[in-house]
């Protein structure tokens, strides 16, 4: 029986202690962007480069950060690896398929781009401000 306890309390640490999550991010678009939601679905594949446009909002741009809390958490739900993710896109480039996404700094470099870019999406930690950008809902 304590057994089972010390199990059960360790892996109820190890959840409490799991890396980000959406919470720790959020999605940040040009005002030019229509849509004031997007599913993961969707947002999946404009980050992917499967998607390239939005319902009403014509071509869309994604950005990326280059590394960061809110980096590591938008790379887990993608399900790419920052490595992986790169190889991806070289890939796509070397195809023809797309152009390498923006990769900003920190989340001011993405918010400033992301600002004065028509069509660009981006994403930042959860507590930034975002001027001149409007924050869209996951769903």
């Amino acid at each position: 029986m304590r057994r089972a306890l010390v199990v059960t309390l360790a892996t109820l640490g190890l959840a409490a202690a799991s890396p980000a999550s959406a919470a720790d991010f959020k999605i940040v678009a040009n005002p030019s962007v229509k849509v004031s939601d997007i599913s993961s679905d969707a947002l999946k594949d404009v980050f992917l480069g499967t998607r390239i446009s939005l319902p009403g909002s014509g071509m869309v741009e994604p950005v990326l950060a280059k590394a960061g809390a809110a980096h590591e958490a938008f790379l887990k739900d993608l399900g790419k690896t920052d490595s992986a993710l790169s190889a991806y896109y070289r890939r796509l480039v070397f195809t023809g398929k797309a152009s390498m996404p923006k990769i900003c700094a920190s989340d001011a470099d993405v918010i400033a781009y992301v600002a004065k870019t028509k069509g660009a999406i981006g994403y930042v930690s959860a507590e930034a401000k975002a001027p001149g950008t409007k924050t869209l809902g996951v769903k």
